[in-house]
């Protein structure tokens, strides 16, 4: 295992690390730089055109990287995050074309509800981009002893955060005027609309 500082200089190097989140072990790198995101995907034997999630330490954070989330997308944001969801949300001026897949108007973006060395690791970076460190379609990693070894093998780091939920964020789309759950996870469906409904009627 490593230390916070071996985690957060080697994504800074542009190397692949291996964090804890609040729902599942996730493949992290620097969101600043494509090469590293390509690295990523490959690693995951996933496609370069799905996206890959903006992982931030803070919403504010997060509306620092995307300034242009206003309005209806700050406040389901806020009332939302932190917490076990990713958002897709609009991306008007198509930042971080590396993260966004065949989709540059949207973005996916996280910020996880994390304590600890998690916690530590991710103020210190301001941001990564993230996704679940499996292989692609295998489990989600809840544990150590779960990462693939293809992937333990490849990284720079791995950061120990204990045995975690294990369900994956709950997906919500808010690019379109009514919201939209493209993947159940940590949250219900029917828990993930209502949070939304109460955000927007605020």
């Amino acid at each position: 295992m490593t230390s916070v500082d071996d985690a957060v200089e080697a994504v800074r190097a542009g190397g692949l690390v291996v964090l804890p989140t609040d729902t599942v072990y996730g493949l992290a790198c620097t969101p600043y730089r494509e090469q590293p995101v390509h690295a990523l995907s490959v690693l995951k034997g996933r496609s370069p055109e799905q996206p890959v999630a903006l992982v931030a330490a803070s919403v504010d954070w997060l509306l620092e990287c995307v300034p242009e989330l206003r309005g209806r997308a700050a406040a389901v944001a806020r009332a939302l995050l932190p917490g076990p969801y990713t958002l897709v949300l609009p991306n008007p001026s198509r930042r971080f074309p590396w993260l966004v897949g065949s989709s540059p108007e949207t973005i996916g973006v996280r910020v996880p509800d994390v304590r600890g060395v998690a916690r530590e690791v991710l103020e210190r970076l301001g941001a990564v981009a993230a996704t679940s460190a499996n292989l692609h379609g295998r489990p989600d990693p809840r544990r150590l002893a779960d990462l693939p070894v293809e992937i333990v093998s490849a990284v720079a780091a791995v950061v120990d955060g204990g045995e975690l939920p294990g369900a994956a964020s709950t997906v919500l789309d808010l690019t379109g005027p009514v919201p939209l759950v493209l993947r159940e996870g940590a949250v219900a469906a029917t828990e993930a609309l209502e949070q939304v409904a109460a955000a927007l009627a605020e």
